[in-house]
């Protein structure tokens, strides 16, 4: 049985400022869920419609074997902890992970993906699950990017997010200390060289921005090369979450062919 003020709780994590209190956030959708159970991530709740329930088992037994608390909700109280017009009848309650720049130092890996000035919250989210695609873990996001526990970027990654660490930053000068370590810092732009005549050799950051507005003034001294997509057709341009896709797959390359 669930209470009255555990509805409350659940449903003030739609809300930015309530997520950023409690450090947690609320996923929809059964494949996200599943894979936030089988994340590192402590699960606060998972929350089930009747319907739902009823018909699904043999999920429900997996979910159980995990040890997690659940509720079974009526379909009024259901919807009011869902941010979808149709929701499918499952949500869960993550903590969210306490990652910082720190935790990058010493760094492994080979590219990091920085997000920079990114609103719309389905083109981070696309990201996202593009970087986990590529097997890229760790990504980056500029103080001026869409918060990624917003329910709208959870969705569009499809479970992408327990996949991968997002480190948060408020500045750029973090930048400059991976620059130090040996890391190249590369742009996305529409003026550029060409991504498949660059020569993928360092360590690198590629760094995806705004497609309106382009990268913002702060991040652009520290950029070492920009690189574009060579246009061939007449579209005016690509979206930028389409464009980290040819990106990624042309930089991951190397992994495929020796």
């Amino acid at each position: 049985m669930i209470s009255n003020n555990q509805i409350k709780h659940f449903s003030s994590l739609l809300t930015k400022k309530y997520r950023l209190k409690e450090n947690k956030f609320i996923i929809e959708g059964e494949k996200s869920v599943i894979e936030g159970i089988k994340s590192k991530l402590d699960c606060e709740a998972i929350l089930f419609s009747r319907k739902y329930y009823d018909q699904n088992q043999e999920k429900i037994e997996l979910i159980k074997n995990k040890k997690v608390k659940t509720f079974i909700l009526d379909s009024k109280e259901f919807k009011k902890i869902s941010d979808t017009k149709s929701p499918q009848g499952i949500a869960g309650v993550f903590f969210k992970k306490s990652t910082n720049i720190n935790d990058l130092f010493p760094v492994a890996d080979n590219l990091l993906v920085l997000v920079d000035n990114i609103s719309d919250p389905g083109n981070l989210g696309t990201i996202i699950r593009n970087c986990d695609w590529f097997g890229i873990k760790t990504i980056i996001l500029s103080r001026n990017t869409v918060e990624f526990t917003n329910p709208k970027v959870l969705r569009s990654t499809m479970g992408s997010i327990f996949h991968t660490d997002i480190i948060e930053i408020d500045d750029f000068s973090e930048v400059e200390r991976l620059k130090k370590t040996g890391y190249e810092i590369l742009c996305a732009d529409t003026k550029g060289e060409s991504i498949f005549t660059y020569k993928n050799t360092k360590k690198k950051i590629v760094v995806f921005s705004n497609e309106a507005h382009g990268p913002s003034e702060e991040i652009l001294k520290y950029i070492n090369v920009k690189i574009t997509i060579p246009k061939i057709g007449n579209a005016e341009s690509l979206n930028v979450s389409s464009a980290s896709a040819v990106i990624l797959a042309e930089l991951t390359k190397q992994r495929f062919t020796g």
